[in-house]
């Protein structure tokens, strides 16, 4: 690696090996790094010469990034080349990485339990079965439409929420408490009282 930084060394190391850990090679991880920390565009033989890597992988691993929509294409006035950068703003990172993994993970599951739920079984095993992915299909796709909502917030509601940890259980705590006092207390009938 022909960085003169060793954070940038670090950093791009690490996301390369964390790569293969959430389902990208290496190459694409480190190129991912090096585009997010770079503070500006870069073209594809910089990438390779920055990263000691071949060209061919360097291409690869960017239409890897820009198929998990994590790279912009750009071009600069006066160069022929292709120019490479990666959003910076974390919440929207956030935003493409959830929406990505969505697309490619769960919703293949969720359409594979919808098609199974709608079979008509018979023996006991079946019908555990079919029990159980109902269960799952029900937990994902409410956990699915928790994101769908969370995914609408701004940044700053987001961060708001996230700081609140588990304080958000007290308050859910709370509004049950204030449901069931509203439950046990009797709701007074205007034309009822009488005055003295």
């Amino acid at each position: 690696m022909h960085t003169h930084s060793p954070l940038a060394a670090g950093f791009i190391l690490h996301f390369g090996e964390m790569g293969s850990r959430w389902g990208v090679n290496r190459t694409v991880g480190q190129i991912y790094a090096l585009l997010f920390i770079s503070n500006r565009p870069m073209h594809a033989d910089e990438i390779a010469e920055t990263l000691a890597m071949s060209r061919s992988n360097v291409g690869l691993g960017l239409k890897e990034l820009q198929s998990w929509k994590l790279t912009r294409l750009q071009h600069l006035p006066g160069d022929r080349r292709d120019y490479y950068s990666a959003p910076q703003d974390v919440w929207e990172i956030f935003r493409i990485l959830v929406e990505e993994r969505r697309q490619r993970e769960v919703e293949p599951t969720l359409t594979l339990l919808r098609d199974s739920l709608q079979q008509e079984v018979t023996g006991d095993v079946d019908l555990v079965a079919q029990k159980r992915m109902h269960e799952m299909y029900a937990m994902m796709q409410l956990l699915m439409d928790w994101l769908t909502d969370i995914q609408k917030l701004s940044p700053s509601t987001l961060k708001r929420l996230l700081r609140l940890g588990g304080k958000v259980a007290k308050l859910l705590d709370f509004v049950d408490r204030m449901g069931d006092s509203r439950k046990e207390t009797p709701a007074t009938d205007p034309g009822s009282q009488t005055r003295d």
